[in-house]
């Protein structure tokens, strides 16, 4: 059925109720027992009437958005006078569509089942186009959504360039005035002076990283390092074990995939999508409360 926030936030842009993204990532830790669940509520649905509903997505998302009569869907589908009238046919016997006034609109069944299938397009088109970080988390991605990111921009490193996504992600750094986030590695090569320049001096930032990388990062830049955790303008934790590299900026949130051999960034993905800010921020607290800050000791 249609609901009132759609996963999307109001009209005004305010982020999504907590609802949704709650029903978001419960799903998300339910989906892979998902399987074990149908068959002990009873007869699975067959594959082939699964197939069907997908077949018929066009014509639901059609009748999702207004009542058509034959014509209208002839028109909209670019179907045939023959195929409108086995489209109403199916929609009929399958309880989905009924006809009023000479209209075909969708019963109450109709419209959970026709946005489902628009969901699990959008989502099988998000994984497609998340490939690349999906493949760099992919010991870790249970920790993570495809939902948020649905219309993302996705930066991968390329042969002619490797450094593409450590560019985006400076790039928004550059646009912050404030910048926290976690990482397995270094948020940019440690030789990335602009970064660090920013990091140090410019914006407010909290970083978690694992021991070892910050103990790097005072190795290679003691005095401003410890300058700008002096002056608070840099905050510093630790944690033993992070699953992959989380950004949040003003107005966007990123995420990370690193080469395990060279640690280099191969891909960033970064939105502003309110319901993706809002599971960001949820992630980011709980890593930081289970996160040791390294201020006082520097």
């Amino acid at each position: 059925m249609h609901s009132s926030d759609g996963g999307s936030g109001g009209s005004d842009g305010s982020p999504p109720e907590p609802s949704v993204l709650d029903a978001i990532l419960e799903n998300a830790r339910n989906r892979r027992r998902l399987g074990r669940q149908l068959s002990t509520a009873g007869e699975r649905i067959k594959t082939d009437d699964l197939v069907d509903v997908v077949r018929h997505g066009p014509l639901l998302e059609a009748l999702l958005d207004e009542p058509l009569d034959r014509r209208g869907i002839e028109d909209r589908l670019g179907v045939s006078k023959a195929t409108s009238h086995r489209f109403t046919r199916w929609l009929d016997e399958r309880g989905l569509g009924e006809r009023t006034d000479r209209r075909f609109r969708l019963t109450g069944l109709g419209e959970v089942v026709a946005e489902e299938v628009l969901r699990f397009e959008a989502n099988v088109r998000t994984a497609r186009r998340l490939t690349p970080l999906l493949d760099a988390i992919c010991d870790d991605h249970d920790e993570f959504v495809v939902e948020p990111f649905a219309d993302a921009t996705v930066t991968v490193a390329e042969s002619e360039d490797p450094y593409r996504p450590v560019e985006r992600f400076v790039e928004l750094v550059r646009g912050s005035e404030t910048f926290r986030g976690f990482n397995t590695t270094h948020m940019a090569p440690l030789v990335l002076g602009e970064f660090h320049r920013h990091v140090f001096d410019e914006t407010e930032t909290e970083i978690i990283y694992r021991p070892e990388i910050a103990e790097k990062l005072f190795e290679t830049y003691p005095g401003r390092a410890r300058e700008a955790i002096e002056r608070g303008h840099l905050r510093l934790r630790t944690r033993g074990e992070l699953p992959y590299g989380l950004a949040i900026f003003d107005d966007r949130v990123g995420i990370g995939g690193y080469d395990g051999t060279t640690g280099l960034m191969e891909v960033f993905v970064d939105t502003d999508a309110p319901i993706a800010r809002q599971w960001a921020e949820r992630v980011y607290a709980s890593v930081r409360e289970d996160s040791v800050s390294l201020d006082a000791e520097a």
